[in-house]
């Protein structure tokens, strides 16, 4: 693939023209338009894919398709072929919860990843208020316990049951109902459950009088979009839901075939190009009616792929504007709404790929896709081998204390540890200087994601600078997203951890320790992770947040450009 150009598919190699054509390249069905897949590399991947039975076989679930080593998991991660039906059986009684709880209209979602993830993607794309939580920083928990609690429904999602982060929301919002004069009933009566049979969760939902959903077994968390952690807290919050599931079910008989499968296409460029070197997406909104989608693209392709050495890694860009759509290793993707074959995807950014088409269709499209990719690189896409090593080091921490850390140098409102100079800027310089020439630079930021939302501008800043892929995450979101990638894929990355000082800490009830320690604990546990591997880690301590960013976005803008 040239970085434009598709061959035969008839988009311009010449970057000034108004835009790709996309002619023959369009793979099309049930509203998902794939643009860009007609390349003799991804053709000639395709054809592969199609002489093993590829497409029919993953929508009767093979658990063979990945391998020996793959398919004892395989066996139990496949339901989201289908899930969509399944998810059909919630919606009466979801109706009815939602006319019994006409009272409680503020709808939080405490969940992490994969459980949170495809809900925010549903209701800022249909325009739907949902307040989700997904941090552990004292600010922003405090600020969503201040907000509306006695209307406040409260959607607590979590595969396992024992995720961390969660628990210790239902804790605070447990407490902060009880503090202000409900009973234990009432106060259970703003609880809504969605977890797997048999965790620890549904027994507790159980008992706090909680309502339960118990989601579908055999969906992992990054592929649950239409299982019930994507149903319940969005049709709770105001969406209807059925339509997405329509959409599912129209693409659903497209993906068995050979030709005109859009999932196919999709899963064969995103193989093909990491085959050929170009193993970084950017995820370019289009703006044509989808929001965030790119955030939600981004877990299930890193955790999905991100392993054994391997792996494809997601770029969420913020507009078709902003700088890291495109490089030598970069294969840039447009997503968008219903768009028809003639139109021209991506507007002010020239993609290789585009997708369009309708939410519900979306989420499988990709996830299919995903699937696909996994069997071309060579990896098992249901597993998460690295997941849990953040994690523990996060519990030993807790326990043995934070390691006692001093600063290289403090710069105004600002902490340096690690990395080379005797400023900020040098600091900086260096570790933009010091990405591999195949790697990338991730920023990682245990902060407010409201109050501190000005952070994120750091991305654009050193996309610029280092004139190489750098991604954005809030710790400990992305421990649930690209924390496997980091970990389990192709060792290249360089990282900037950003933490902040916390002027009032929030207890978790019936822990020892509050969220303020466990925030500090997660950004210590990974950033150990990454210690460990070699891979070149600067953190930068805001004692003043506000100031800290101000200053941070200064430095960052006198970088040199590439």
């Amino acid at each position: 693939m040239s970085r434009y150009g598709f061959g035969s598919d008839g988009i311009p190699e010449n970057g000034d023209d108004a835009g790709p054509a996309f002619a023959d390249g369009v793979v099309a069905a049930a509203g998902i338009a794939v643009y860009g897949a007609g390349s003799a590399d991804v053709a000639a991947t395709r054809a592969s894919l199609v002489g093993a039975g590829v497409p029919a076989k993953l929508v009767d679930k093979d658990a063979t398709l990945w391998g020996p080593d793959a398919e004892a998991e395989a066996k139990i991660r496949l339901g989201w072929v289908d899930t969509f039906r399944r998810s059909r059986e919630l919606l009466p009684r979801l109706a009815e919860l939602r006319t019994e709880l006409a009272d409680l209209d503020h709808v939080v979602l405490a969940g992490m990843g994969g459980s949170s993830l495809a809900p925010e993607v549903i209701t800022r794309t249909l325009g739907v208020e949902l307040t989700v939580l997904d941090t552990t920083d004292p600010a922003q928990i405090r600020a969503a316990l201040a907000d509306r609690l006695e209307r406040t429904l409260v959607v607590v999602s979590s595969k396992s049951g024992g995720t961390v982060e969660t628990d210790s929301h239902r804790r605070a919002y447990w407490q902060a109902f009880v503090d202000s004069g409900m009973s234990e009933a009432e106060a259970g009566r703003h609880f809504v459950v969605v977890t797997d049979p048999g965790s620890p969760l549904e027994t507790t939902g159980h008992e706090m009088g909680a309502q339960v959903f118990l989601a579908d077994s055999d969906v992992g968390g990054r592929y649950s979009a239409l299982t019930a952690f994507g149903v319940v807290p969005s049709a709770l919050a105001g969406v209807d839901v059925a339509e997405l599931l329509d959409q599912a079910e129209e693409l659903l008989p497209a993906l068995s075939e050979e030709s005109g499968n859009p999932g196919l296409a999709l899963g064969a460029a995103l193989g093909a190009a990491a085959l050929a070197g170009r193993d970084k997406v950017a995820l370019v909104s289009d703006g044509t009616g989808i929001v965030g989608l790119g955030d939600w693209a981004e877990q299930l392709i890193a955790e999905s792929t991100g392993k054994d050495g391997k792996g494809i890694l997601p770029v969420v860009i913020e507009t078709p504007d902003s700088p890291g759509a495109h490089g030598g290793d970069v294969v840039t993707v447009t997503v968008g709404g219903a768009q028809p074959p003639a139109g021209v995807p991506g507007g002010g950014v020239r993609p290789d790929v585009a997708v369009n088409g309708p939410l519900g269709a979306q989420f499988l499209a990709w996830e299919f896709a995903t699937a696909v990719a996994g069997r071309v690189i060579g990896i098992d896409p249901f597993n998460q081998p690295n997941v849990t090593e953040s994690k523990n080091n996060t519990t030993r921490i807790l326990a043995e204390g934070l390691p006692d850390e001093s600063p290289a140098f403090t710069e105004g409102a600002i902490e340096v540890h690690g990395g080379s100079g005797d400023s900020l800027a040098a600091v900086l310089g260096g570790l933009v200087d010091g990405i591999d020439s195949h790697g990338y630079l991730a920023v990682l930021a245990f902060l407010d994601r409201v109050g501190d939302a000005r952070a994120e501008q750091s991305r654009a800043l050193l996309a610029t600078a280092a004139g190489r892929p750098v991604t954005f995450g809030w710790g400990p979101r992305y421990l649930h997203s690209t924390g496997q990638y980091h970990k389990g894929g192709p060792q290249v990355g360089s990282f900037l951890q950003i933490t902040g000082a916390v002027a009032v800490d929030l207890p978790i009830p019936g822990k020892p320790y509050g969220f303020a320690e466990l925030q500090a604990a997660q950004a210590a546990g990974d950033r150990k992770a990454m210690t460990d591997r070699g891979r070149p880690v600067v953190r930068l301590h805001l004692t003043d947040r506000a100031e800290g960013i101000d200053q941070l976005l200064r430095a960052l803008a006198s970088l040199p450009a590439r």
